[in-house]
């Protein structure tokens, strides 16, 4: 595996007041962050499976540094979400090949479970380039309180041959939700989805 990481960014959010009322607990939301170099920037390459391990390890790493930089234990992360942002001489599909085959599986692992699908966004940029990283209840996605998302931007980043790889997790979902839905006492766990 070839990774090259030129720096890991942490951004942790404490949400203690939202729209015209306080919140009985902080809601905590984390994105971590890692800068890394492409190393199939400016050239098409038929076999992506070196991006796919650098996901693999990724997955597992930033979980792990969010969960630890909200204080909280691994069964305590209530939401995840993933993005990349991929320099201008990139594809999409590297984007695609660290987000999507390997990635999940130790993010799982580092919150404790995680039955529902890993939401996820990813788009080519340049450095300042920001991206909303889509989020939900990790055991069943269908969970409407835990639509949300957070916002990633790192002024410097990404330049053309480098790849934005984020990671967010949370402790909770929406400041006050009062829309209905499926509730997190209601979920049976099952499939991921309900």
């Amino acid at each position: 595996m070839e990774l090259s990481i030129r720096k890991i960014v942490t951004n942790l959010e404490e949400i203690r007041y939202e729209g015209f009322k306080e919140l009985e607990k902080p809601i905590k939301k984390c994105s971590v962050s890692a800068v890394i170099k492409n190393p199939y920037a400016g050239k098409y390459v038929e076999d992506l499976a070196m991006l796919s391990e650098i996901g693999k390890f990724l997955g597992g790493e930033l979980t792990k540094r969010a969960v630890e930089a909200m204080g909280i234990e691994p069964s305590e992360a209530n939401s995840y979400g993933k993005g990349a942002i991929i320099g201008l001489n990139g594809e999409l599909e590297h984007g695609a090949a660290i987000l999507h085959p390997l990635l999940g599986k130790p993010m799982r692992e580092q919150v404790n479970g995680g039955k529902a699908i890993i939401p996820s966004a990813k788009k080519a940029g340049t450095a300042g380039t920001s991206l909303d990283v889509p989020l939900h209840y990790k055991d069943a996605a269908f969970v409407r309180t835990h639509y949300d998302a957070m916002e990633v931007r790192i002024p410097d980043a990404p330049k053309e041959n480098e790849i934005v790889v984020s990671i967010v997790v949370t402790n909770g979902g929406r400041p006050h939700p009062r829309i209905g839905g499926l509730q997190i006492s209601e979920v049976k766990g099952e499939d991921g989805l309900r």
